[in-house]
């Protein structure tokens, strides 16, 4: 989970390992992380009941992985930066997020905020995610697609 800040809002995400998108929320940007995370994780954890750990970056922190822990059932691992990284460092598992975040801002419909609503937002940033994984998927079923030869 990661939020990315877009003009007074902010879009938290939650991806798989392979960085497609589970589940998005559009908020302002005055709501932190934690109170944000806890009404996906609750919705994650109803969607997706199998899933056990959540990999966050560190603003969510604190009370937020006992209440996960306790109430959901779900493991809350942090990825920690340490003090001696300077500049731009990969961290585990954050790149994922951060490559997903970085596929949908090629949309041009969510390089601007357009949107007033956040739920229209929220909208925007699924039909971008959907538009995606379609060429995704049209891209490879045609290299496995055998040509047949035109009858004479």
């Amino acid at each position: 989970m990661a939020p990315k800040k877009i003009n007074g809002r902010r879009r938290h995400v939650i991806v798989d390992c392979l960085g497609l998108l589970l589940m998005v929320l559009v908020t302002a940007a005055d709501v932190t992380d934690r109170d944000a995370a806890c009404g996906m994780l609750e919705r994650l954890r109803v969607r997706y009941r199998k899933i056990r750990l959540v990999w966050a970056d560190g603003g969510y922190t604190g009370r937020l992985v006992d209440w996960a822990k306790e109430t959901l059932r779900l493991t809350l691992q942090i990825v920690q930066r340490t003090d001696d990284m300077s500049g731009f460092v990969v961290l585990p598992r954050r790149w994922v997020v951060e490559r997903t975040l970085s596929w949908l801002m090629r949309s041009r419909r969510l390089a601007r905020d357009y949107e007033t609503r956040p739920e229209s937002s929220e909208a925007a940033v699924l039909w971008s995610m959907t538009m995606l994984m379609g060429r995704r998927l049209a891209r490879h079923r045609s290299r496995n697609v055998t040509r047949q030869p035109a009858s004479a």
